[in-house]
């Protein structure tokens, strides 16, 4: 059999791979993109929201997720839980309307799509006669009533979607028990909204636009009551008790009207403009509670005055003398409030005010003094300030999880200490195995510290570096203060935020040591900032160092922005990371590497024009290397000039397309007559333009020019102890690799521990490797005799690896954009090497060594190399050998954003922006993965007024059905049963009259 396998083919390891490697997109961080919808259950205390792409998610108790996906990926208008039913419908743009069901598979609960329905009007009516606008899911759980632009309300029946014509409320119908001198017909055109009574549910409250209401009897099919309003109608609100209702208006204001038991016609009880006098805003959504001390919550969307305040997107809570508008930095979508009572309570108890924003999910907590704000457990705003860059530490030590606990604890005192209200379905995902850290970094100039353990990313701790620096807003100062008299009382709340007080502030690089608590941090004006972990507040001066990169090398002259002013003085500091030395690089360019080893005390750092080194124990500089080609003015231009040269980018092109035609017509030689030549060139100018559109996944490796842009921008830094200038001893050393594919090598004396701070760490150069492509250097790795890669800092005195092997020879791996090539060390002579860019027409953008666990068993495991190029996909390449392991597609190659963001974790994780405020969280790996994994137990439906009463045998048919389950479903599941429950059912005349008892109440 062997000469029928492929040459390489080992069945052995191919088990091996299947054991080691899976691909998996297993959950979304963050908060969705473009929301559109808001839905409620509290009978399930599940929570929807809907985007405008057509995704929908549902969220319950920590850990408890949801998610599905129109196929048409229309946007979500709105959603509407069936009453008492696992169960919810969705309303898109395109007017169709579709029903989800939470359903159990393989003992966790799923979201699946059950039926999907367009609702169509006679043949040559306008699209405004079948155009929902509102929609009510009636208790019965039954029917679905449809609003329409037109003023017709169609009945559906659920869960088949059969229009039930014979029921449609048509503004007709309406009209007849209207006085002619109130109404006209244009009075009963578009529904706005419908409420069922909350203590009959054979009685509808129908709210038309321009301000009529009516009370529709459902059981006679004619209007009780119906209600003048004065100004355009936006929403109305029952009252718990049925007696009254409340509408709001266009014009700011909100009515009270009462219900009574005769036909006589009602009059306002009260009409309110809370904003008034002046010109308000329309005010879109009101809530009534009750409360057993008699003074109501009252609390509305909008209503602010126009011309001062009507840029600004508040919601308003009165409660007796309290009032506090709550002000949000982005367009409210729409709210709803929490109960603490059972639905058959006398009164509502308000518990919190749960609003969605464009941008951010906020909760308040109406229990507590002051209305505080709750902590979200999940959706985070991580985009409050634009990320600008991420890292990932995995296996965090216990003990620097406290302490950043901790940290972050002291700065939520002003969050609300009330459980998380939407609750909802039970988490039985395993726990997470070990606490892992996602760091971003935001244009703002904050780190925030994320629990990337399990489903949930939770804000742990956010660290601010303005402090160091002097800008122009003061950071002491308070945006919620406000004066007494100060009306309307707004309060800012929510953190979204996407106005930087300078872009220099900006977060570029991080780098965190999990063992020692130290941290570095690099900014987009070339600030290196040193942290150490403190518990306590503190003030202290900030040390400063100069680091000139270029070394005053004449000729060269930044165009680019200036460095950031640095106060003068102590700076006080919250508990937490503490900054105690700034090194300024000089031109003050971004900073694209960075490195630090915590037991040398070093920190390396690299920008367009060259790399240095500083020890931060000594705060002295080690040294510093210019790598700036004479070509290079692009990177003395800095990342905020608006001027590109793009005469000279298009002067490079040419020059490349002409070196690579005249490179081919030399292959070709002189032979042939003219007119040959000449169509060959015709057809190599038209392939050198098929080329140049296809480009990266055609391009062939070749070299390039060293007068290429940007050669001396570092791209990587890489700290070892490993054989450089002989076999015999090893000793620190700092590699550096840029972008024109050269590898810099530094000897680093470090003193030791008992001299460290008397003598002065010493470099030298002692090697400098030119690759031939000059491709640019995205990752330098040195292997071990075991060809195992070195440890971490610290990490083999924490007990937590091997020490490495220092008898065997020891390999250097370099990683550029189009290949892999190892050396042997210390004589860097060429041993391996795998062609990406020749091979598979991609290039590498992101890499990492990542360690691969058997699912199969504990005692094997593998280091691999998981790579991320230029086209989305990711491809797993074993060490030392560098054999393709295994390919998946991952991200689209359109989303040079997303392939930008991503970055991998050490156990074959990873993490990527599928949008500027969501994480898209994958996993590689078969033993490592993170999931959610939740279940929805259908609770007891409690006897109240909200629900049809049933007979005993009606009853006993739906207890039969089963959780969920409609009398749709049953007689689906009946026909699926086959002929021997047939047989079982004919055979039972008590089972065979309760089939026939709830197939007649369905119809």
């Amino acid at each position: 059999m062997r000469r029928f396998l492929r040459p390489g083919h080992d069945p052995v390891r191919e088990r091996l791979k299947r054991d080691l490697f899976q691909f998996n997109k297993t959950v979304e961080h963050g908060f969705p993109h473009q929301p559109s919808a808001l839905g409620y259950s509290p009978f399930l205390r599940l929570m929807a929201i809907g985007t405008r792409s057509g995704a929908i998610k549902l969220y319950g108790a920590p850990g408890v997720e949801f998610m599905g996906l129109h196929e048409e990926n229309n946007t979500v208008m709105q959603i509407h839980f069936i009453p008492d039913q696992c169960q919810l419908v969705t309303l898109l743009d395109d007017n169709s309307l579709h029903l989800w069901s939470l359903k159990q598979h393989g003992g966790a609960s799923e979201l699946q799509e059950e039926h999907r329905f367009t609702l169509k009007g006679p043949p040559g009516s306008p699209p405004s006669a079948t155009q929902v606008t509102a929609v009510l899911p009636h208790s019965s759980r039954e029917v679905l009533y449809l609003g329409t632009e037109s003023g017709n309300i169609f009945v559906v029946e659920l869960p088949s979607f059969r229009v039930l014509e014979d029921r449609t409320i048509t503004p007709e119908a309406v009209l007849q028990r209207i006085p002619e001198d109130n109404c006209n017909r244009r009075s009963c055109e578009l529904v706005e909204a419908l409420r069922e009574h909350p203590k009959n549910p054979d009685q509808i409250l129908i709210g038309y636009s321009r301000g009529l209401i009516v009370l529709w009897d459902l059981q006679n099919n004619k209007a009780t009551h119906h209600f003048l309003g004065s100004q355009q109608l936006e929403n109305l609100y029952w009252q718990r008790d049925g007696s009254k209702f409340i509408s709001c208006h266009y014009d700011g204001s909100y009515t009270q009207w009462p219900v009574s038991s005769d036909n006589r016609q009602p009059e306002p009880l009260e009409n309110t403009v809370p904003y008034g006098p002046f010109p308000c805003k329309a005010i879109s959504k009101i809530y009534w509670q009750t409360t057993k001390n008699g003074l109501p919550y009252i609390i509305f969307q909008g209503g602010m005055p126009r011309a001062s305040y009507g840029d600004r997107h508040s919601i308003s809570v009165i409660h007796g003398s309290q009032q506090t508008a709550f002000d949000f930095t982005s367009r409210v979508i729409d709210f709803f409030i929490t109960f603490s009572s059972a639905p058959a309570a006398e009164f509502d108890d308000p518990c919190a005010l749960v609003v969605l924003a464009e941008e951010e999910l906020v909760v308040i907590d109406l229990k507590s003094a002051g209305w505080p704000a709750v902590h979200p457990p999940y959706l985070a705003s991580l985009h409050c300030s634009a990320i600008t860059c991420s890292h990932h530490v995995s296996n965090i030590p216990l003990k620097l999880w406290e302490r950043i606990i901790s940290a972050g604890s002291k700065q939520n005192i002003h969050y609300s200490s009330m459980p998380w209200p939407i609750d909802g379905g039970t988490n039985i995902a395993p726990d997470p195995p070990q606490r892992d850290l996602l760091l971003t970094g935001h244009e703002d100039g904050t780190v925030r510290f994320w629990d990337a353990s399990g489903v949930c990313l939770h804000l742990l701790y956010k660290l601010s570096t303005v402090r160091v620096f002097l800008t122009d807003a003061d950071p002491n100062d308070n945006m919620n203060t406000l004066g007494e008299d100060e009306w309307p009382p707004l309060r800012k709340v929510g953190t979204f935020d996407p106005y930087s007080d300078d872009p220099r502030l900006g977060i570029q690089k991080i780098y965190l040591c999990k063992y020692s608590g130290y941290l570095a941090v690099a900014g987009t004006a070339g600030q290196v900032l040193v942290m150490e972990l403190n518990d306590e507040d503190a003030e202290h001066v900030v040390d400063h160092a100069e680091a000139d990169l270029l070394q005053d090398q004449e000729g060269y002259r930044w165009k680019g922005h200036e460095k950031l002013k640095t106060r003068d003085g102590p700076v006080r500091f919250e508990a937490g990371f503490q900054p105690f030395v700034l090194v300024q690089c000089q031109p003050p360019a971004v900073v694209t590497s960075l490195a630090l080893h915590s037991e040398w005390k070093l920190v390396a750092f690299g920008t367009s024009h060259g790399f240095g080194l500083f020890d931060h124990q000594q705060k002295r500089l080690v040294f510093v290397k210019c790598t700036l080609h004479p070509s290079d003015q692009l990177a003395l231009e800095g990342p905020l000039s608006r001027v590109k040269s793009l005469k000279k980018s298009l002067r490079q092109s040419f020059r490349r397309i002409r070196r690579s035609r005249v490179s081919s017509r030399k292959r070709r030689g002189g032979s042939g007559n003219a007119s040959e030549v000449q169509e060959a060139n015709a057809k190599f100018d038209q392939d050198t333009l098929q080329e140049m559109e296809l480009a990266p996944v055609q391009r062939k490796i070749e070299a390039r020019s060293a007068e290429d842009s940007f050669t001396g921008f570092v791209r990587t830094l890489y700290f070892a102890d490993t054989f450089l200038r002989d076999s015999s001893r090893h000793c620190p050393s700092l590699w550096a690799g840029t972008n024109g594919g050269t590898v810099y090598a530094f000897c680093l004396r470090v003193p030791p521990a008992e001299r460290r701070m008397d003598e002065p760490v010493r470099a030298e150069q002692a090697k400098e490797i030119q690759l031939m492509h000059r491709a640019p250097v995205v990752g330098i790795l040195v292997l071990d005799g075991r060809s195992t890669p070195l440890p971490e800092p610290l990490e083999v005195a924490h007990d937590l690896s091997k020490s490495p092997d220092m008898q065997g020879s020891h390999q250097l791996l370099v990683i550029s954009e189009e290949q892999f090539k190892v050396f042997t060390l210390p004589k860097v002579s060429s041993k391996l090497k795998l062609k990406l860019t020749a091979l598979e027409g991609c290039r590498v953008r992101k890499v990492t060594v990542a360690n691969f666990g058997s699912c199969k068993t504990d005692d094997y495991s593998e280091n691999d190399l998981a790579v991320l190029t230029n086209l989305g996909d990711i491809q797993i390449i074993s060490l030392p050998f560098l054999k393709l392991q295994i390919r998946y597609p991952c991200i689209r190659k359109e989303d040079v954003s997303g392939i930008a963001s991503c970055v991998f974790t050490k156990y074959g994780q990873g993490f990527y922006l599928i949008s500027p405020s969501e994480f898209e969280r994958f996993s590689l790996s078969t033993k490592w993965l993170v999931e959610p994994r939740c279940i929805v137990d259908m609770p007891e439906v409690t006897s109240n007024n909200h629900v049809h009463n049933k007979s005993g045998t009606e009853n006993a048919a739906r207890k039969s059905r089963g959780p969920g389950k409609s009398p749709g479903d049953c007689r689906e599941d009946e026909r699926k049963s086959g002929r021997l429950m047939e047989h079982a059912l004919l055979n039972d005349e008590k089972v065979l009259k309760e089939i026939q008892s709830t197939l007649e109440g369905g119809r």
